[in-house]
């Protein structure tokens, strides 16, 4: 067996039920409704000038946002949840707290709209990006400036699969400056798998969309943070840049929430059980999955994670041609940008999701023509596999 299932931390035993009753309290409400009613009101009746109960504009707040906001926070045992329109929403709230001189110290391999958002749009407002690997912590935390303010952290990376220790990552930033903030991107486990706040980072980012929501149906992002200074700060920059989701989409997330747990204990199912096919199959070089012990960093993994998602990425053998005419071939899997929801999608990363990384970067990182990201979804495990068997294999037969 390649797959190790011996994870040391874990999981949070009372997920589920927080997910279902937090935020869902029908003691909120008046007729005591068990599901949280849609509020479309973009404002609220004032008893007098600037005197209203909880909410003034929409904008500015909602009750499903708040719903949802603290169930998002309950499930990372965080003591704020912020909702935006979006992860790379998120993401511009997030980079708001820095002024003009500021730097920002990322790992080298995180989502192609973050490197884009950092060295297009923040450049332009004298905020810098260095991308450094983190696999030496000491190294990753050498290249700290004087101006640094923030540490971006993917882990595990997308679309490489690397994973990185958060807590010894933590411990020394902090040491040589502890009022950087520390930001971890944890959409691609949940915090059902990985608690970064309890690892030691200042903040928690999330792309809703992906398996928060997990029915590809609603774009959103989330943050989550215990820091009071900095959940204010938040706060003021969701309200006074205006980038908030809808409150139908938040009433969607919240229903979504109910499910996570028993999704992402499917999606680890069925993604160890394709990942081992993968790592078998003549025509694949390498799987990248972190529940394979042959993942570089499996032991990082079982020591600070409960689990992993339906998240692998792997490389055919062949280049461009081949990797078209296998994803072409595809039947039950889908073709698509995205990831984390209930349908299986592949993507590739070189000419997709990475295609705004520079060249030379993507070279450099190993974004080539033959890398495959696979999310694998909650389809029959063995149509998956079938579907990808016969993907390959109609590759060979182009090849003849």
């Amino acid at each position: 067996m390649s797959v190790d299932n011996g994870y040391l931390h874990q999981k949070d035993i009372h997920y589920s039920t927080k997910a279902i009753h937090v935020g869902s309290e029908p003691e909120q409400w008046n007729s005591m409704s068990v599901v949280p009613p849609i509020s479309l009101s973009t404002t609220f009746k004032q008893e007098g000038p600037a005197q209203f109960k909880q909410y003034e504009y929409s904008r500015s707040g909602n009750p499903n946002r708040t719903c949802l906001q603290r169930c998002l926070a309950a499930l990372d045992d965080a003591k704020h949840g912020l909702c935006f329109s979006s992860g790379l929403g998120a993401t511009t709230a997030l980079v708001s707290l820095l002024q003009a001189g500021d730097h920002i110290l990322s790992v080298d391999d995180i989502y192609g709209g973050t490197g884009r958002y950092f060295r297009h749009i923040a450049a332009r407002f004298n905020i810098a990006t260095s991308f450094v690997c983190a696999l030496d912590p000491e190294k990753f935390c050498s290249q700290i400036q004087p101006n640094t303010k923030m540490i971006w952290m993917e882990s595990p990376t997308n679309p490489l699969m690397k994973i990185f220790d958060i807590p010894r990552l933590v411990s020394l930033v902090k040491a040589q400056n502890k009022d950087i903030i520390f930001l971890v991107d944890n959409t691609f486990l949940t915090s059902y798998y990985q608690k970064p706040l309890a690892l030691g980072a200042d903040i928690v980012l999330y792309s809703v969309t992906k398996y928060i929501n997990g029915h590809s149906d609603v774009v959103m992002g989330a943050i989550t943070l215990n820091n009071d200074d900095l959940y204010n700060r938040l706060k003021f920059n969701q309200n006074a840049t205006g980038i908030v989701p809808s409150p139908f989409d938040c009433y969607l997330v919240l229903r979504s929430l109910k499910t996570l747990k028993i999704r992402m204990d499917q999606h680890m199912k069925s993604s160890l059980a394709v990942a081992e096919f993968l790592e078998s199959h003549p025509l694949v070089e390498v799987v990248l999955h972190p529940g394979l012990r042959s993942h570089p960093q499996h032991e990082v993994a079982k020591r600070i994670w409960s689990g992993c998602s339906g998240m692998l990425s792997f490389y055919i053998k062949g280049g461009l041609a081949e990797t078209t005419a296998f994803l072409k071939a595809l039947k039950v899997i889908t073709l698509a940008e995205s990831l984390g929801g209930y349908e299986s999608l592949v993507d590739h990363p070189e000419l997709m999701t990475h295609a705004s990384v520079p060249e030379d970067v993507r070279k450099k990182l190993g974004i080539t023509s033959n890398l495959v990201r696979l999310s694998v979804g909650l389809e029959s495990v063995e149509d998956l596999i079938s579907d990808l068997d016969q993907a390959l294999k109609s590759m060979r037969s182009n090849e003849k």
